[in-house]
């Protein structure tokens, strides 16, 4: 029964909370780590759920609480990415793809959360709210904004709205 369960966990839920992950991490290492710890969380909470649809939201939220409890933590905060400490061996080349979501990436938090979960994760504005803790007024004004960085962010590229 546990089998059944773990895979399909893993099978429903693994893409969203790795992506989720990234998006509030950006860094596919760190959204691996807590994808797995979702993942652990999930298959040794026994809750039920009436409908697809809140077990959805419930691993939303609970991806979200680890990212953010991943970045409170020490360690997170104390530690430097590799490619920092490459120039004293060699310079190292700008990596900039120019791509969509590598421009997503480089919003602020705020905006890059609601971002992801409205058009890649498909929630509405109240959703997102109720997710985020937020008002339903200041989803939709970090949607806007968000919108009005990428357009400039994109200005001049393959990607221009």
């Amino acid at each position: 029964m546990e089998d059944h369960r773990a895979e399909y966990l893993v099978e429903q839920y693994s893409d969203m909370i790795l992506r989720l992950g990234f998006s509030w991490l950006g860094d596919m290492d760190d959204a691996m780590d807590i994808c797995q710890e979702v993942l652990l969380k999930l298959l040794t909470d026994q809750r039920t759920f009436p409908d697809q649809g809140q077990e959805r939201a419930w691993v939303v939220r609970l991806t979200i609480n680890q990212c953010k409890n991943w970045k409170k933590s020490a360690w997170f905060r104390h530690r430097a990415p590799l490619e920092e400490g490459l120039h004293l061996a060699v310079e190292a080349p700008e990596l900039e793809d120019g791509s969509l979501l590598e421009q997503i990436r480089l919003l602020p938090a705020k905006y890059r959360q609601v971002i992801y979960l409205r058009y890649y994760e498909g929630y509405e504005v109240q959703e997102i709210a109720q997710l985020l803790g937020r008002s339903p007024g200041l989803v939709s004004t970090h949607l806007a904004r968000a919108k009005i960085k990428l357009r400039e962010q994109l200005e001049g590229t393959c990607y221009e709205v």
